[in-house]
């Protein structure tokens, strides 16, 4: 014990400590701006310390956006646990939580918008989409039911909306989107209410194939 704290509380401090000052270096600077010196400096911590919890920095920004990331899945949850039973209602609770996480803090926004800008985290940024696409599939499946599409549909359609929706919120929070915040959110819950179709759209649009297609 030192300081009436164990070495494993002193240590999971620092690591919180260095998360948040990444997080600060990255809003002001940019993820190029996110090395081991600045984020030792911000956290005011010796640089000995980075090393006893992250590799690298591509590990450091890994482990931001995998942090930011479980908050955010965590915060959209509880909005969605909050929210009535009907789908329109449970899809814009989603959508409005999830702007809200990345608008509350700039940090999380900036984050997302640098999630290109290095190799680690367009690597994170991919595993952030196949987690997002994870959890709308178990919370659709869950909400429709009977109704789910197959769990092969369900997975693809989820990650075509996550890679989407992410995408679409980047760009407002570069304000390269002419829009206001409640019609966005209108825009993307109409998107993901539109999704509860997928069966009976694949239905139509493989019937249509066969249809068009000379050899059947």
């Amino acid at each position: 014990m030192y300081g009436g704290k164990t070495a494993r509380e002193r240590q999971s401090e620092r690591r919180a400590a260095l998360l948040d000052a990444a997080l600060d270096v990255l809003a002001e600077h940019g993820a190029t701006g996110v090395t081991m010196r600045a984020v030792c400096h911000r956290a005011r911590l010796n640089d000995r310390y980075f090393y006893e919890h992250f590799r690298d920095r591509d590990a450091l920004l890994k482990a931001v956006l995998d942090d930011v990331t479980a908050a955010g899945i965590q915060h959209v949850l509880g909005a969605v646990a909050r929210a009535e039973t009907d789908i329109p209602t449970v899809m814009r609770a989603a959508i409005a939580a999830g702007l809200e996480f990345v608008t509350e803090d700039r940090r999380r926004g900036t984050l997302l918008v640098e999630s290109q800008a290095t190799d680690a985290l367009r690597a994170g940024r991919n595993e952030v989409i196949r987690s997002l696409a994870r959890t709308m599939t178990t919370q659709s499946r869950a909400l429709l039911g009977e109704r789910a599409p197959s769990e092969s549909d369900a997975e693809l359609a989820a990650l075509t909306l996550a890679s989407g929706v992410l995408e679409v919120v980047a760009m407002w929070l570069r304000d390269r989107l002419d829009t206001s915040r409640e019609q966005l959110t209108d825009v993307l819950a109409g998107m993901l209410v539109t999704s509860v179709d997928l069966p009976r759209a694949i239905s139509r649009s493989a019937d249509g194939a066969s249809r068009a297609d000379p050899t059947e």
